[in-house]
């Protein structure tokens, strides 16, 4: 009997990582379901468009999905906020929606796809959080919500664990995305700090993170949870001595 597609949603889908992601999953043959605020061109599988940041919208989208494909195999917590601010200049409105869009989006999705979870007894849940959580100046807020879906990893992963689902995180460090990029052009002081920070002198590539997402998705992994994988060229261990 012929295996059918796996059923993949990916939030943040639209650009960067998410994109990356979604291109090399419909290469796999899955079924891809991308969720973002805005649309884009060419998109390989089916795009909502949606505001993440309303839960009332949240929970709508992931009802059309269930109704549409009827269960989903794989999700994975992409979409992410982030509003750099010293600490004495930190806005509470600012640091609401930063908690916010990290978290709500990936509690409410992961609630409403459990189910079909598992009644198939599988299922992958992978949460992209960053390398910011091991500390970063003006980063307060993003690394808070960052480090609270590790936290969400590894609780999830022991509920989850017998049945037959797991749940694991992509650390992300400096990465190419086009939103990188335009914050830090090819030869800034920006470019040159971050560069200084990874010790093989150079940023991941969007299709990189997105190679170590799909080694969490695959059937091969399925005694893998509870983890968080950094990919970020080193940055994690320490700067070289030299």
């Amino acid at each position: 009997m012929t295996q059918q597609p796996k059923i993949s949603v990916i939030t943040g889908a639209s650009k960067g990582i998410g994109l990356a992601l979604a291109r090399q999953l419909y290469a796999d043959g899955q079924q891809v379901i991308g969720l973002a605020r805005h649309g884009t061109d060419h998109f390989p599988g089916q795009l909502y468009q949606v505001d993440l940041s309303d839960s009332s919208a949240t929970q709508s989208v992931a009802q059309q999905i269930l109704s549409k494909y009827g269960r989903v195999d794989h999700l994975i917590n992409n979409v992410g906020l982030v509003k750099p601010a010293k600490l004495g200049d930190i806005k509470l409105d600012d640091f609401d929606a930063v908690m916010n869009l990290n978290l709500k989006p990936a509690l409410i999705l992961s609630q409403a796809f459990l189910p079909s979870m598992k009644q198939q007894q599988h299922g992958r849940i992978v949460n992209i959080t960053s390398l910011v959580t091991l500390g970063m100046p003006e980063r307060t807020a993003y690394a808070a919500a960052k480090s609270a879906l590790i936290s969400f990893t590894r609780s999830w992963a022991l509920e989850l664990a017998k049945e037959g689902i797991t749940v694991n995180a992509i650390a992300p460090g400096p990465t190419e995305t086009e939103l990188f990029r335009a914050n830090n052009r090819p030869g800034s002081d920006g470019e040159k700090r971050y560069l200084a920070a990874v010790p093989m002198g150079r940023f991941a590539k969007p299709e990189e993170v997105a190679a170590a997402i799909r080694f969490f998705l695959a059937e091969s992994s399925g005694i893998i949870t509870g983890q968080t994988l950094f990919v970020d060229g080193g940055a994690s261990i320490g700067k070289q001595p030299f």
